[in-house]
């Protein structure tokens, strides 16, 4: 009976975790590496999907499912257990994720046959992940079903997404029943639309997630869903009342699945409460296919999923997410005739981080406008378009052109997926008996361990923070328990390999610097050259870069 970790370990992303249990290979998730994590842990699995029975997944997101059409085409021919809801979404997402793999694979082979390199096929294509869907089974919360002989499985609800789960697994071998939980991404309290995390109260073994197990959320936990959604909603109605006085539009970054429904809620919300009533037909445009199918799925998800304040909605024979003002804009060219628009208007678009999707076009047309407002809704990664804006650029680069940011910029705190640390110590302390071991993953590695060992200081909880491939087989009692840590003591190791970062990536612009130098000594000598042009523009924009980056950082220590 062993667990070998493979991804979402001292990482964030590419969930994956294979269970051997008497001659049966299970996987609980099988997610897609992404940023950093990809050139970490690498997009291939280190097995056969041949060699795999079964999976259980905890949800939609690509991070915890995004692998799944990879599996099958190698080989996969069991079943994806998951709740009803996880299915309906992974069956757009993954043809989602499947057709960004052809399409940024087609953008590389073009540049590898300038290059005169041979071409590559993607991960998975949009058909790979239609099989794929043929493999799932849908489940109900709290229903506990066999899936193989000494094999059983209930799904809990986790809080986090339409359909997420904890998975509770009762493995049985040589004649010892174990009893595990897999807390998958244990979400926040008091989220519009879902129901709260459910405790579970026994365990052997658990293996859960510490994303933010290394900090609190700014907002305090309201009293109940009903004030939490009251407080939500008339910020961002603030905020879209002092845009549409000034004449400006009001920008939304949101990652379609979860977040965007979110916000259709609390629009919702201030339509019906007239919290704006100097506005009494409030336009609110959907501009996100992905977002738009997957509201439908959520609006034919509702019984066993909403939570209390939204099934009140239902009862009265209301959509909680729908409402007369709100349009969806389905093609490109109704997207385009957005940025055309007089009048001022609220629009919702992807990629949350702003790097990809129709996002960027509404950017580009309202960043640089001082009467428009970008409302920020969610976690912002290192290195992407949206850190940059959030962190408050001056200027930055879309498609190309460099855009002046005079635009308000600003985040709708309280709303977040995932629990923060009092959360997971909540959620975790609800275990009546002390579990035999709690394997920590899902997290940084630096949070990760200190999460583990502020488990075993303050609840006094063997934990273990997995690095990946490491194996642990659970009928022995040798397993390895995490000492305190202090996050000081990552934190220096962090700060010695950014400096080292730092100099590399000095060295490389000192290098590109000399290049650009060399090239036009070259147009010196030959003035009749058409290229003096060509470099003095892209000296230029290579300076301008630089100097965008100078004055963000300009009188910053941090």
């Amino acid at each position: 009976m062993k667990l070998t970790f493979i991804g979402g370990v001292r990482t964030v992303t590419g969930s994956c975790i294979k269970i051997d249990c008497d001659g049966k290979q299970l996987l609980i998730d099988c997610g897609l590496p992404q940023g950093h994590d990809e050139k970490k842990l690498g997009m291939e699995l280190p097995f056969k999907g041949s060699e795999i029975d079964y999976v259980l997944l905890t949800h939609a997101h690509i991070d915890h499912s995004g692998r799944i059409p990879l599996l099958v085409r190698d080989g996969f021919r069991g079943t994806v257990h998951c709740t009803t809801a996880t299915a309906d979404l992974c069956s757009i997402m993954l043809a989602d994720s499947g057709h960004i793999q052809e399409m940024e694979t087609e953008w590389l082979n073009r540049k590898r046959k300038r290059a005169g390199k041979s071409q590559i096929e993607p991960l998975y294509t949009v058909d790979d992940a239609t099989k794929a869907m043929d493999l799932f089974t849908g489940h109900p919360y709290n229903q506990r079903f066999t899936v193989d002989q000494g094999i059983e499985v209930e799904f809990t609800d986790a809080g986090h997404l339409l359909g997420s789960s904890s998975i509770q697994v009762w493995l049985t071998e040589a004649g010892k029943t174990k009893h595990l939980v897999f807390s998958g991404d244990i979400g926040n309290m008091d989220q519009p639309i879902i129901q709260d995390p459910v405790c579970i109260r026994e365990a052997d073994f658990v293996v859960m997630e510490s994303t933010y197990g290394d900090r609190l959320h700014p907002e305090p936990a309201y009293a109940t869903q009903k004030i939490a959604t009251e407080e939500s909603a008339r910020k961002l109605a603030a905020i879209i009342k002092e845009t549409f006085a000034k004449g400006g539009n009001v920008i939304i970054p949101s990652f379609a699945v979860g977040r965007t429904q979110e916000l259709l809620y609390l629009l919702r919300y201030i339509i019906i409460h007239k919290l704006l009533p100097d506005i009494p037909s409030l336009p609110v445009f959907l501009d996100s296919p992905l977002a738009i199918e997957a509201t439908k799925v959520f609006s034919r998800n509702i019984v066993g999923y909403f939570d209390e304040e939204a099934m009140a909605i239902v009862d009265k024979g209301l959509n909680p997410l729908i409402f007369d003002s709100l349009t969806a804009t389905v093609t490109a060219d109704q997207s385009r005739e957005l940025n055309r628009r007089k009048e001022s208007a609220v629009i919702i678009s992807s990629s949350g981080m702003c790097e990809a999707g129709r996002i960027k076009h509404h950017l580009k047309h309202n960043l640089w406008r001082p009467e428009s407002t970008i409302v920020f809704c969610g976690y912002q990664a290192n290195g992407t378009l949206g850190r940059a804006i959030l962190d408050g650029a001056k200027k930055v680069t879309i498609f190309g052109d460099h855009i002046d940011i005079r635009a308000t910029v600003t985040k709708l705190e309280n709303i977040s997926g995932h629990a923060d640390q009092a959360g997971l110590i909540n959620w975790i302390s609800c275990f009546t008996q002390r579990p035999q071991h709690v394997f920590v993953v899902h997290g940084e590695e630096q949070v990760a361990q200190y999460f583990a060992g502020l488990l075993g200081s303050s609840l006094n909880l063997a934990a273990w923070a997995p690095r990946p491939g490491e194996s642990f087989d659970l009928l022995e009692d040798r397993l390895p328990i995490a000492s305190e840590e202090k996050l000081w003591v990552a934190g220096i190791a962090d700060l010695k390999q950014a400096y080292v970062q730092l100099d590399q990536v000095f060295a490389g612009v000192r290098a590109v610097a000399n290049r650009m130098h060399s090239h036009g000594q070259e147009a010196f000598k030959d003035p009749s050259s058409h290229n003096a042009q060509k470099l003095a523009n892209a000296v230029l924009r290579f300076t301008e870069d630089l100097e965008a980056l100078r004055s963000r950082w300009d009188g910053n220590e941090q």
